[in-house]
């Protein structure tokens, strides 16, 4: 047994970060233990929990191969001193548990504590008791008793009441004195049908304490279970960052055969004046999605004064703000043109412009919308001079 002096034994934390998380995750695009809760990576969340903790001398993580980059991201910033490199999971838990104890072998600590990546509000109390418990046990779990009715099901119907008395639902940490622990683990050898640490135990004749925790320590598992995190860890009610950008353009009629509106192609008399192709709506929409993350408008991104954008579609630009929005973690809802105009005549081309708009921004076709109107022949539009395009969108980020 490795000690710090000659009364405090060092104790390690083992984090297990090696799934893959597809159900909680899929809405942010990646595992569960890499989405934000409350702004922050739940794998930062829980590591903090540990590095912080006066009894933790080091932490090692398990995390899956091919997600380096994205445990990089987590740790940023986080005690070095602590954290040890990361180690390369297996094809099951029991696995990765395994490789994260062998990891851990040159430090000999006394106790390991075995956790969930994706519980991130494990507490300091919880972490201490688990510990004090080894004193009496080989190992100890948190856990907390059954408190609701249990039913036996049997073809989606309740076939009786299930007695909950002495019944606990099982957490992590799962603590245990290293060496019997590890023991335990090699002893399994081939074995993967065991659901945790603690019945890995078990079956090797070790004993194991029950640490009642009633504090929150949920594990994240479902995208229901990732919203009530983010709830939780924001401090309440976890409002989306919604935005709302707006945009104006307008261009002059030249000779011409057709003109280019929302990305539809209408046979016109006249054409539209423009370095580019002309289309008003698109641009009025591009540097609406450009307000809602404060970038600018098409003429930064592509100034009229560089030959290559003559004559360029329109939907060039229009892509470019919507990888930028996404680039940013935002979420097109909605999509609002309306085209100031007294000819064309633009409701036979309102649904095409709606398709064409949707695809582009990657959104139901019914979250687009093309309006037209006239200026009851006032001003330039009146005149038939030229053709005016107002665009609003509106943006969703996560909760901050």
């Amino acid at each position: 047994m490795q000690e710090k002096d000659q009364h405090t034994p060092v104790n390690a934390a083992l984090v297990v970060a090696a799934g893959s998380g597809v159900r909680a995750g899929q809405k942010q695009g990646r595992p569960k233990q890499y989405c934000l809760a409350g702004g922050k990576p739940i794998l930062r969340r829980t590591l903090e929990a540990f590095l912080s903790h006066p009894e933790i001398a080091a932490v090692v993580v398990v995390i899956r191969a091919g997600d380096e980059a994205l445990y990089a991201e987590a740790v940023a910033g986080l005690d070095t001193d602590k954290l040890l490199k990361p180690v390369p999971g297996g094809a099951t838990r029991q696995l990765s548990v395994k490789a994260g104890l062998d990891a851990l072998e040159a430090r000999a600590p006394y106790a390991v504590l075995i956790h969930d990546a994706a519980r991130p509000f494990i507490s300091a109390r919880c972490i201490s008791d688990t510990i004090a418990a080894l004193g009496a046990s080989d190992g100890a779990i948190a856990a907390a008793p059954v408190t609701d009715t249990l039913k036996r099901g049997e073809g989606g119907r309740s076939a009786g009441t299930v007695d909950r008395a002495g019944l606990w639902r099982a957490q992590t940490p799962q603590t245990f004195i290293y060496e019997k622990i590890v023991a335990a683990h090699r002893a399994a050898g081939a074995r993967t049908d065991f659901t945790d640490d603690a019945s890995i135990a078990e079956w090797h004749g070790l004993s194991v304490a029950l640490v009642s925790n009633t504090s929150e320590n949920m594990k994240i598992t479902t995208a229901e279970d990732l919203a009530m995190a983010d709830m939780i860890a924001s401090g309440g009610v976890a409002l989306p960052d919604v935005r709302v950008g707006s945009g104006f353009d307008v261009h002059a009629f030249e000779e011409g055969d057709h003109v280019t509106l929302c990305g539809v192609r209408i046979p016109h008399d006249k054409g539209l004046k423009a370095h580019s192709d002309g289309d008003a709506g698109l641009h009025a929409l591009t540097d609406a999605l450009y307000g809602t993350i404060g970038a600018g408008d098409i003429g930064d991104h592509f100034p009229p004064s560089d030959p290559q954008w003559r004559a360029m579609d329109s939907t060039v630009f229009l892509k470019h703000a919507v990888a930028l929005v996404g680039e940013k973690g935002g979420r097109i809802t909605n999509a609002d043109v309306t085209l100031i105009c007294e000819r064309p005549k633009v409701g036979p081309h309102r649904d095409a412009m709606r398709a064409r708009m949707a695809e582009i921004l990657g959104v139901e076709i019914e979250r687009v919308s093309v309006k037209a109107t006239t200026s009851e022949q006032l001003g330039f539009t009146g005149r038939r001079e030229g053709i005016a395009a107002l665009a609003s969108a509106t943006v969703v980020f996560a909760a901050r």
